[in-house]
């Protein structure tokens, strides 16, 4: 939509390098007047590409999710009730891509570490960005068809880092709590759009 439109990055340093990182930039960009705005100072919170992954078994019509502790869920909640022991959140299997993986690569690789599914070629929903208005995080969603026959580990997570709870939500009852608006994580709201959409079309 803004194709064709000029940026001018004047200045970019890495503030914070760790786990996260933050980068600060000195840019200016072509306004809509066609004008170009002023030199403006940007933090980014640096993420990089991740992929998330709608399970599906066909047979139980049920997504296969995973629930685990996210320690900035609990400063969140945290927000509204200050003793709040609530880190817990119910997602999508995801995941960054790592240094020589493309997205599908991490896809597959992610799936099997979290769940012990083994699944091959998922199918590409979509791409989108999680907060950009402070993030670079940009996510590719896919969707994959799963059963007994491709569980070839147990899932969990990469031992000793991770500890994940893995379990199926019947479809019916995901569409409830998307109604209810109970879904927490954004990935799985779009993609429980999408599986509502597309469910008789599987």
């Amino acid at each position: 939509m803004s194709a064709g439109r000029r940026v001018k990055i004047r200045g970019q340093k890495r503030l914070f390098d760790d786990f996260f990182k933050i980068d600060e930039l000195i840019v200016r960009h072509q306004r809509y007047d066609g004008s170009m705005s002023g030199e403006e100072r940007r933090l980014v919170f640096e993420r990089g590409d991740a992929v998330a992954v709608l399970l599906f078994d066909e047979h139980a019509r049920a997504a296969v999710l995973v629930e685990q502790f996210r320690a900035p869920t609990l400063i969140a909640r945290r927000r509204d009730d200050p003793v709040s022991m609530d880190g817990w959140i119910v997602e999508l299997v995801a995941g960054m891509i790592d240094d020589g993986e493309n997205a599908e690569q991490a896809a597959i690789r992610e799936v099997f570490e979290e769940t012990g599914y083994r699944i091959a070629k998922p199918r590409l929903i979509g791409k989108f960005f999680s907060s950009p208005g402070g993030s670079d995080e940009r996510f590719f969603l896919y969707f994959a068809r799963v059963g007994e026959a491709q569980r070839e580990g147990n899932g969990g997570g990469i031992a000793g880092e991770e500890d994940i709870k893995v379990f199926q939500l019947g479809a019916d009852d995901l569409f409830r709590k998307l109604a209810q608006g109970e879904i927490e994580d954004p990935k799985l709201a779009i993609a429980a759009y999408w599986l509502k959409d597309n469910i008789d079309r599987l």
